[in-house]
């Protein structure tokens, strides 16, 4: 093994285990899930290999088990996941040169591997190309231990109560909600909070009227409320990013 390739690999390692911390517990959550819904193991080896997308991965457990139409599944599975599509973008340059790695790194962009290799400064000797394809097999490797154990564990243990699980990721997405308020401002609310406005707004109103229709789909037109309101609060947006970096 080359020098370089060594010490991206060394150094993709170190860099990713914190994520292995968390990809375990979120895989665990979402294998018992899966074997509650009368999926055996291997079902979390293929959805985890083929699908690798941990939110999505937990509401197809739902979209699965009530047969839902392929077309809402799609619409779902393209709003869920359409951040990653300005992921892509940003990383258009640091992916630039890397072969027949980009394919699979392209496949294998995720939140936190997203953070990694958009923030990380790596010294000299370092391949960066590597490293990063690296840190993507690394994440994805954790994932797929996590959401295997937790569906292997579901199913051997008949009896054990996992009432409450499947809302491990709302946990986690709930406490990042809540830091990134707290961290925009000591104030209640203030212009930082406007997107977070917005998405609470847009989801509570699409649940209202659902609601009141009969319907139990809100999440779509919610999600399509959002991304019409952002785009026309763009202006307001921008204007406020420019004045705080003054």
């Amino acid at each position: 093994m080359k020098k370089e390739t060594k010490k991206a690999l060394t150094r993709s390692l170190k860099d990713t285990l914190p994520i292995l911390a968390g990809y375990l517990v979120l895989g665990i959550g979402f294998g018992f899930m899966l074997a509650k819904a009368g999926f055996a193991t291997y079902w979390a080896l293929i959805m985890s290999v083929t699908m690798y997308a941990g939110s999505m991965q937990y509401v197809g457990v739902g979209l699965i088990a009530e047969a839902v139409s392929v077309g809402y599944a799609v619409m779902m599975t393209v709003l869920v996941n359409i951040r990653h599509v300005f992921y892509g973008v940003s990383l258009i340059d640091k992916y630039r040169g890397t072969g027949w790695r980009k394919v699979y790194m392209m496949f294998a962009l995720t939140d936190e591997t997203y953070s990694l290799v958009s923030t990380t400064e790596l010294p000299e000797g370092v391949d960066k190309k590597k490293y990063y394809f690296f840190v993507s097999v690394f994440d994805q490797f954790y994932w797929i231990c996590g959401c295997c154990i937790g569906c292997f564990l579901g199913n051997f243990l008949d009896g054990f109560n996992s009432a409450g699980i499947e809302y491990a990721m709302t946990a986690l997405f709930v406490c990042i909600f809540a830091d990134q308020w707290i961290t925009s401002g000591r104030k209640l609310i203030t212009k930082r909070h406007i997107s977070a406005v917005v998405g609470v707004a847009s989801t509570l109103g699409s649940l209202i009227v659902c609601n009141m229709l009969g319907t139990e789909y809100f999440l779509i037109p919610s999600m399509i409320i959002i991304l019409v309101a952002l785009i026309l609060l763009r202006p307001v947006l921008d204007r406020k990013g420019e004045k705080e970096d003054a």
